[in-house]
């Protein structure tokens, strides 16, 4: 059986039901996810923990704050990764702490 990962995105009018795919590889499912804020994102990794991932990628998206309330939603049944910018490129320059509270 493959490994099973995540990978979730956060931006403005993103949608987790729409904007999602998973791309069988030899060694890892992984999951892709978007989302339009943080609380979606900790709906979206409860349900990813459930569905057996044990590993979750962040995008740069998420701020600090962010990154602790995906850990704290998924109680240690996966590890909790992050694609680290101080400020978003993407979102002038922004945090997402700033921006999807």
């Amino acid at each position: 059986m493959a490994f099973k990962a995540a990978f979730i995105f956060i931006a403005p009018e993103t949608d987790s039901n729409v904007h999602k795919a998973i791309i069988n590889a030899p060694v890892v499912q992984l999951h892709t996810v978007g989302v339009k804020s943080y609380q979606e994102a900790v709906t979206v990794a409860k349900d990813l923990v459930t569905q057996g991932v044990e590993a979750i990628e962040l995008c740069a998206g998420f701020g600090v704050e962010g990154v602790a309330k995906i850990k704290n939603a998924v109680q240690g049944k996966a590890v909790v990764g992050v694609v680290r910018f101080d400020s978003h490129p993407g979102f002038e320059h922004k945090s997402g702490d700033d921006l999807f509270q």
